[in-house]
């Protein structure tokens, strides 16, 4: 990864990213950039949740943009996308702020700034097996639920996950080091989480 987040660890991912996420090689165009905008909600499922508990994330992406496929099973279950974004919403290439899931039911934000620190890190150290050009990285920690973030069923959010960013990729063998194009690239952002509702919602 030349921009991870790669968390998603990672393109979630977590990253993504996820790891995505950051840094990434550019094998592949990254995903063109677009709005934070969730997806359209079943009628009658946007009202705010009123328990909250444990929660399971996975991100996933195969490129180096700003944009991965996001599920959450548990005390919530949903599904939709993910996109590393600015506290003002626009989008953040290099995956170094937050990450904005875009659900069916309304959207929060997770703070994945220090943890993609760490993940951009690690990928400067990366070591790549020369025998099979192929590489692989990943980071844990904890990442919490961007205070006032959220939105539709999830106003009032709170929490935090214990995530992991991995990034799995394959090289050229004209060009086998992290900083070379890559045949083919993993990036996921996975792990638990608990969260709880009634925080001032945005």
């Amino acid at each position: 990864m030349r921009s991870p987040l790669h968390l998603v660890v990672i393109q979630v991912v977590v990253l993504a990213g996820l790891a995505s996420i950051a840094g990434c090689s550019t094998g592949s165009p990254p995903a063109a950039a677009t709005s934070t905008t969730a997806i359209p909600a079943a009628a009658g499922t946007t009202a705010a949740l009123t328990t909250g508990g444990k929660v399971h994330l996975t991100a996933y992406t195969d490129n180096d943009g700003p944009t991965a496929t996001v599920i959450l099973a548990g005390a919530v279950g949903d599904y939709g996308k993910a996109q590393s974004v600015n506290p003002d919403g626009s989008v953040n290439t290099e995956h170094s702020s937050q990450f904005n899931l875009a659900l069916t039911r309304g959207s929060f934000r997770l703070d994945i700034a220090a943890l993609d620190k760490e993940f951009v890190a690690v990928l400067g150290n990366l070591a790549v097996n020369t025998t099979t050009c192929s590489g692989t990285a990943s980071v844990h920690g904890t990442v919490p639920v961007v205070a006032g973030s959220g939105t539709g069923a999830y106003r009032g959010i709170g929490g935090t996950f214990d995530l992991t960013f991995t990034l799995d990729e394959v090289y050229r063998t004209n060009a086998c080091s992290e900083s070379g194009a890559y045949l083919s690239q993993s990036i996921v952002i996975a792990g638990p989480g608990s969260v709880s509702f009634g925080a001032t919602g945005s």
